[in-house]
């Protein structure tokens, strides 16, 4: 992200009160958890889905304390699906620093997800607000959902274009859409305005799903985890999958037995030769531009979503958010 600190002026002391809340949450009296949690805490990002909520909330009728309780309930969950995720995918890194679990323990990891996210269930019981607690829920299930068709999916990594979507919209996409909705709903907010904040979510989740695709063909070595890490775990993104439709039928087949050599960690193929290739491969059938313009076309569609709503610098801070989401190089 570019300028976070900017997105976060219109609400600067909203996102105050939830840094706050958000570390008493992140509190323990147990020893080992303790540790966790403060580990978890030091190596926290930055924090754009609580900034959404609150952005959201400030738009349609104004930061409330269900608004910032809600902001530490999403990103406690958001936090808790990436331990488990990591977990899953035996990540060593996260954030450019190592995961949970290389740290400490699998088991250890996977328990500390769960207990972050029965600090969520409290949170959310403490509101009481059903439509909050249902647009969570629905999250999660979409969330887990999306975790076990692309696992599914694994099986085989040269899914549709209209799968890839799918998982990403369930994985990624719907976590920024509970975000807004949530915040909106936070206030009081309208159907139409929550509609339309939900809206805006979901194609900024889109968004920022497909940047960091595009981002793991680069070059650049401090995004927070490696380049390539996608197809070394056996997932086929769209900058790839776009590049093998276009490609010949012997090219991509080509390309496809070098993918499906350095998702397997063969020893009859360079790492960094094989990778070397299949980026300029993407390059070459223009995979890259292709995710691009899917990311402009979401763009639009989520600025239209802002329509009904006037000019002001909460507007301002969300279109800002959606740009450096797409313009980000990490």
């Amino acid at each position: 992200m570019n300028n976070p600190q900017d997105i976060r002026k219109a609400i600067s002391t909203e996102f105050r009160r939830f840094e706050e809340a958000y570390s008493l949450a992140l509190q323990s009296k147990d020893s080992l958890l303790s540790q966790v949690l403060d580990y978890i805490h030091s190596k926290r990002g930055k924090q754009l889905r609580p900034i959404l909520v609150l952005l959201s909330a400030a738009l349609c009728r104004g930061v409330t304390d269900k608004s910032i309780q809600t902001a530490v309930a999403l990103e406690l969950m958001h936090t808790a699906s990436l331990v488990h995720d990591d977990v899953v995918d035996d990540s060593p890194l996260r954030r450019g620093s190592e995961a949970i679990h290389p740290v400490w323990t699998n088991k250890i990891a996977v328990l500390v997800g769960d207990y972050l996210l029965t600090i969520v269930m409290h949170i959310l019981a403490e509101l009481r607000n059903v439509t909050i607690l249902n647009i969570v829920s629905d999250m999660g299930t979409a969330l887990t959902a999306g975790e076990l068709l692309q696992l599914h999916s694994g099986e085989s990594m040269w899914i549709s274009e209209a799968q890839y979507n799918k998982v990403i919209e369930q994985k990624t996409a719907c976590l920024f859409a509970a975000c807004s909705e949530a915040g909106a709903a936070s206030t009081g907010a309208t159907q139409r305005q929550m509609t339309a904040m939900k809206q805006f979510g979901l194609h900024l989740g889109m968004c920022f799903q497909l940047k960091d695709d595009v981002l793991d063909f680069s070059d650049i070595e401090d995004i927070g985890k490696p380049t390539m890490n996608d197809i070394r775990d056996g997932k086929a993104t769209l900058p790839i999958l776009i590049s093998l439709q276009r490609a010949p039928k012997e090219e991509a087949a080509h390309i496809r037995e070098i993918a499906e050599a350095l998702a397997s960690k063969s020893e009859h193929i360079d790492p960094f030769v094989a990778e070397q290739e299949i980026k300029s491969f993407v390059l070459r059938y223009d995979g890259i531009r292709y995710a691009h313009q899917e990311m402009e076309k979401h763009r639009k569609k989520a600025i239209a979503a802002l329509s009904i709503f006037p000019d002001n610098k909460y507007k301002e801070s969300l279109i800002t958010l959606l740009n450096c989401a797409i313009n980000r190089m990490k």
